[in-house]
This record gives C-alpha cells, structure tokens and sequence, in this order.
C-alpha cells in the first residue's frame, strides 16, 4: 500500500493548482441552500471532464458512482455540501463573492473542491481498487430541513447501499497539514424553540390592573434552565440557550405579548424527544399559572451526529499514516450542528476536520463570519487524504 499511497499524494500534488482554481470559482459564485444551480451544473461539467457521470438527486444534488475492480464488491461513500450563507463578505481577495449578500462563509466551497479532487484522483486509480466509490455533493446544508436528509428519502443511501459514509468539514481552530477526528458522540441535534406568552397590557404604574407577560416570561426563561441542569442526565451534553426576546412595551407600558426565541441543543435522541414534553409542559403551565398563557413551538431540526468507533478507529488510523501521526489530533465535543448527522445515523459514519488555519497569514476567523477564509494549502491535504481513506476503507 506504501506505493498507493505515494501515488495518491503524488495525484493530489500534481492537481493541486487546479484545486485551488475550482475552489476560488465556486468562491466568487456562491449560492443560498436549494438554489445552487449554477454550482450544481460546474460540478456535472467538471466530472464529465474527468470522465465521470453524475446523477441529479434532491433537485440540485449530484451522485457519481466511481467503480474499481470488482464493483459489487464494498461501496464507500463520500459526501461534499454546495451551499453558501447569506452573509456580506469582508474579504478583499481576486475570487471574493460576486454575489451580494451571499457567501462561502462555511467552507461548502473547499468542501465540493476538495471532493472534486479525490474523485479526479480515485478515477486515474480506478483500475487499482476493487469496490465502488459513491460520490454525494448535497445541497442545503444550511437549511431546515437539510439536504441530507432529503437525499436520504431519495435513495442516495441505496443502490448500492454503502457499507460506511465519510464527510469532512474545514476547521479554522487548526493549523493546515493537521486533521482531527472523534470517535461516538460528536456533533449536537439543534432543534428551533418558538414561544409566544400572552398576558393583558396596560400602563406599567397599575400592575394590578394588567398581566404581565414580561414577568411571566421572565420565570419560564429561567425556569427553563432546569431542564438543562436539574432534568438532564449530567452524562448527556445539554444547551439551553435564548437569543432573542421581544416585549415591544416601554418604560412605562406593558405589552399585550412577549416572543421568545432560542435552541436546544443535545446528543440522545430519546432524551431530545423527552425534553421537548417536558419543557412545553413546564412553559404552558407556569403561563397558565400566572395567569397568562404560553404558546410553545418547537421545530425540530437535525439529529445529533455519531461517529462509528471501528470506522473512526481506522479512518483515524490511516490518515496517520498518510499526514504522520503528529498531525492528527483528538476533537472535543461540538455542541454545533450537522446534516451529515442524518447519514450517521442510517449507516456507519465518519465525520472529520481537516485544518485550515495559518495564523502567519491572518487566516483565523471562524465559520459564518465576513472574515472567514481557508489557507488553500488545505486542500491538497483534503483532496488526497479523502482519497486515501475510501481506499484503505475499500480493502
């Protein structure tokens, strides 16, 4: 395997600029979730150049099926995301987004690059593997209710069913040449909380007169935060958390309603479904109680995301292998969130960080931010390291 490997890095080197090119193109058009039409057909074209066919799935979904020797043998799948973000970006670089008000501000851009690059690799190695590599460029990430899960209804899991799916994500809290993994629980559900507490207004000098529903709304806020320290299990990463809360009175007047808006945030799905009983119970009847009354509205978003301990255990492996074991690192719990989750939890997963930071050139913003960038050193490493890992899972 000494020789494949030094063949893939040797394929991964030599793309290397052409990487970059495509990444830089899909920079500068980026597209909001479900619309990336124009990123969707780059892409077909781009495959069709190095003599693959894509399929559209989820409407601007692409699958490829990159087959080896023996093609029935074992399928590994691959997956990149399309989308971009509607956010203005600061960034003044030749490739900066043309389109105003949208953004490659997640790294969707080196994600779908990076994927491009492994299957132009996988296609010149094709007749040195048995299996089948399913290539899954997604769209909608960003948005509910996620193009994973989507595709999933599709079938993009089916025929052939793959037997492991691997996803990487550009990490900007690690330097580039390193990769992070984290086996079993790694990725948080996200799910949408919308409420809506409704009392009497009136002037603030006569409460006795009104039914205040900032007060009311006040104690569900804090009683609330027992589900999180007093309900949960300690053993079950649990976030709360409240970001917008609207009165519309004034100093002196009391609304006729409060709205309220936050996330819940955890990694047992039967624990998920039981907080959200337990916090619509526990808002309602407190409402109820002080004479208001609560609306309580929960969307629920994507699932947590779980990392398969053998599938983790020798992807972690062989990327030492590849990059040296002082180059990959152990990942601490990310209470964000992923539609990659929806895969992991139909099949063995992997979902891994490649890092894209170089504090030497001011790259270091985070994600979703105007400032965001990737040092595109990362995507060579991205491109043949993916490459590596569907082989090693082939064998």
């Amino acid at each position: 395997m000494s020789d494949l490997k030094a063949r893939v890095k040797q394929l991964a080197s030599e793309f290397a600029a052409d990487t970059v090119k495509i990444r830089q193109h899909i920079h500068a058009n980026p597209e909001l979730s479900f619309q990336e039409f124009q990123t969707s057909e780059f892409v077909k074209n781009t495959l069709e150049s190095y003599g693959l066919e894509a399929e559209n799935m989820a409407g601007t979904g692409l699958v490829v099926l990159l087959k080896g020797k023996n093609p029935e043998k074992k399928t590994i799948a691959l997956r990149a995301d399309l989308d971009a973000l509607p956010i203005f970006e600061k960034n003044d670089a030749p490739h900066k987004s043309k389109n105003e008000g949208v953004m490659h501000a997640c790294g969707h851009d080196a994600h779908t690059a990076s994927l491009l690059g492994t299957a132009r690799i996988l296609s010149q190695l094709k007749n040195e593997f048995e299996g089948t590599v399913k290539l899954i460029f997604q769209p909608g990430e960003e948005k509910f209710p996620g193009g994973a899960s989507i595709m999933i209804k599709e079938g993009v899991l089916q025929n052939p069913k793959p037997e492991a799916i691997l996803g990487q994500h550009v990490f900007p809290l690690l330097e580039t040449g390193k990769v992070g993994f984290r086996s079993g629980m790694y990725m948080a559900s996200a799910d949408e909380i919308y409420v809506t507490v409704k009392g009497k207004g009136g002037h603030a000098a006569i409460p006795e007169m009104n039914i205040d529903p900032v007060l009311i709304s006040a104690h569900i806020l804090v009683a609330l935060q027992q589900i999180v320290s007093r309900v949960a299990s300690p053993k079950i990463p649990t976030v709360l958390s409240f970001g917008k809360v609207q009165a519309n009175g004034a100093t002196n007047v009391i609304p006729d309603e409060v709205k309220m808006e936050g996330t819940f945030r955890t990694m047992n799905e039967k624990w998920r479904a039981e907080a959200h009983v337990k916090m619509k119970k526990m808002a309602e009847e407190m409402a109820e109680a002080m004479g208001g009354s609560c609306e309580f509205t929960i969307l629920k978003g994507y699932p947590f995301l779980q990392n398969e301990p053998n599938l983790t255990a020798k992807a972690r492996e062989a990327a030492e292998i590849y990059l040296g074991a002082e180059n990959v690192v152990d990942l601490d719990l990310w209470l964000a969130a992923e539609d990659f989750a929806y895969y992991s939890q139909e099949t063995a997963a992997c979902f891994y960080r490649l890092g894209t930071r170089n504090e030497s050139r001011g790259i270091t913003s985070s994600v979703h931010t105007p400032t965001f960038d990737i040092d595109e050193k990362a995507l060579e490493i991205g491109s043949g390291l993916m490459a590596w890992l569907a082989l090693e899972q082939l064998q």
